[in-house]
């Protein structure tokens, strides 16, 4: 295996631009880091992987100031530094570029990116040298297409948040980098025009560490990787001296061979039928899903696969058409209707759309069934404590207890807080939009156990997911979506990756694809 970007020999011998050394961080008695140790060399990219929970955001926090290390320090280019904050980090010429950007919702592109150093005429914003500036950046990082300057940081998608954070820490100097998860929500475009940027970074001299789950992405970009497990570092590899099967080993303590467990089943009777629906963004919708029955939706980015499931779950209005669960109409209203018609929903954006971040582990799997444990409209805090108690466990969540607030979990406890959610709520179908986003591989390897186990039971699965092999792995039927229309639908025996591409990209469907969408083939 060997990657585009193997380091010189200039900073093979180099002095480290940033040494981490023996950095420790606990958080209510839980050690998050543990002694951990490593260098950051100029002119490359270090890649940094390991399991939900492993202590990569805890030491990224650390390296951008929002963190104190509890022991241990840092040196950067051989000075020791200390940072109280992240206006320390940044004036030190330290970024981190957070998975989750934070973004000024009422002004403009322009603005966000270069809060802090705004260019001025006395003391008013200049605003004809800041769009002279943002344009000239933007065209030099390759990001003209993706940002309109004047676009208000309210208006702005997932992808578009995460350049702009991106943009904003190229605005002052910068002596290292990180990129946490950078490309989870950035089309194929977006991805190599980021690969050039960093590309262009390394040259500069600039010590980028780039943390991903994403394998092909570190072969790709990387020139070494380095592992981290359970809080502490585990060893660092050349990235054309190591696999994917040696760097998994490393992370999670064992071998994954198999990553989609699946039990045979025999799909049941119709659960989630969709009937000629038409939103502001999908047109003419026809599925079915069964129980039992697992169905994948693919498509390339903007084709409506995430626009389809908010129609469904009645979060936007449907203009005609109609959605039916186990033969009954749904006048869908808005979400609660969906919900007391059986169907949970775990969206993309689960901090933003679907957890309460300051909430607790316990609030956040109970919110869908309070009127279950509720007497006299006062909750039974034991039986939601038990319930929460009983997920917990059960999806193995890591969390000290279920009086963490959600925020301090990592993206994959996350993610499975909101499957918790829906377990305990018992639906008789889910919709879950990209389940595995942001999770690395042994919590997916968890995620999809759960899915499978869900299945068994008798529960009916929509799962929208961008990455090919988990549609395959997971689906026993695959929908593929194209600007906002259903393009095709290929059986578990019929999929590839190739077909699904073929139908997602081409003006006619293939003539050999199976395109009955009434859910007959399975």
């Amino acid at each position: 295996m060997t990657s585009d970007c193997a380091a010189t020999t200039e900073a093979s011998v180099a002095s480290p631009r940033l040494r981490v050394e023996q950095i420790s961080k606990a958080f209510s008695g839980v050690h998050a880091l543990r002694e951990v140790s490593l260098d950051i060399r100029e002119g490359e990219v270090l890649a940094l992987i390991g399991e939900n929970g492993a202590g990569k955001s805890t030491l990224l926090r650390v390296l951008s100031g929002d963190h104190e290390p509890d022991s241990g320090r840092l040196l950067l280019d051989g000075a020791p530094v200390a940072f109280a904050s992240p206006r320390e980090a940044h004036l030190a010429g330290l970024r981190v570029i957070q998975q989750e950007p934070e973004i000024v919702p009422h002004v403009s592109v322009a603005e966000n990116i270069y809060l802090g150093v705004l260019p001025q005429r006395g003391r008013l914003l200049d605003k004809r040298a800041l769009f002279e500036q943002v344009n000239t950046d933007l065209a030099r990082y390759g990001f003209s297409e993706a940002l309109n300057p004047a676009t208000l940081g309210a208006d702005l998608s997932a992808a578009q948040r995460q350049l702009v954070e991106i943009l904003r820490a190229l605005a002052s100097p910068v002596r290292v980098i990180a990129f946490d998860e950078p490309t989870s929500s950035l089309s194929d475009h977006e991805v190599s025009a980021l690969f050039g940027l960093i590309r262009r970074l390394r040259s500069d001299g600039v010590a980028v560490i780039y943390v991903s789950h994403r394998m092909p992405e570190i072969f790709t970009i990387a020139d070494r990787v380095a592992v981290l497990r359970d809080g502490r570092y585990v060893g660092v590899r050349q990235v054309a001296e190591t696999d994917t099967a040696e760097l998994v080993q490393m992370m999670v303590g064992r071998n994954l061979t198999d990553m989609f467990v699946r039990a045979t089943r025999e799909p049941g009777d119709v659960v989630l039928s969709v009937q000629h629906m038409e939103t502001d963004d999908v047109h003419d919708i026809n599925l079915n899903v069964r129980s039992g029955e697992v169905v994948g939706i693919g498509g390339l980015v903007g084709a409506g696969r995430s626009e389809l499931a908010h129609g469904v779950v009645g979060s936007v209005p449907i203009r005609s058409g109609h959605v039916e669960v186990s033969g009954l109409k749904l006048r869908l209203r808005g979400p609660g209707d969906a919900l007391r018609a059986g169907i949970g929903f775990a969206p993309e954006e689960r901090k933003a759309q679907a957890l309460c971040l300051r909430r607790t582990i316990r609030d956040n799997i109970s919110l869908v069934i309070l009127n279950r444990i509720c007497k006299f409209h006062v909750v039974r805090r034991r039986a939601e404590r038990d319930i929460a108690t009983t997920f917990v466990a059960q999806l193995s969540i890591r969390t000290p207890s279920i009086e963490q607030e959600v925020a301090n979990l990592s993206g994959g406890n996350q993610q499975k807080v909101v499957l918790a959610r829906w377990l305990a709520r018992r639906p008789k179908v889910l919709i879950l939009d990209e389940p595995t986003r942001g999770v690395d591989v042994g919590a997916k390897a968890e995620i999809y156990s759960i899915i499978n186990d869900l299945a068994q039971a008798g529960m009916a699965l929509l799962i929208i997911s961008s990455e090919m092999p988990e549609l395959l792995g997971l689906s026993d039927r695959i929908v593929v979506m194209k600007g906002g229309r259903v393009a095709g639908e290929l059986p578990r025996s019929e999929a590839t990756e190739e077909r699904i591409l073929a139908l997602a990209i081409a003006e006619v469907s293939p003539p050999d694809s199976n395109l009955s969408t009434t859910g007959e083939t399975s």
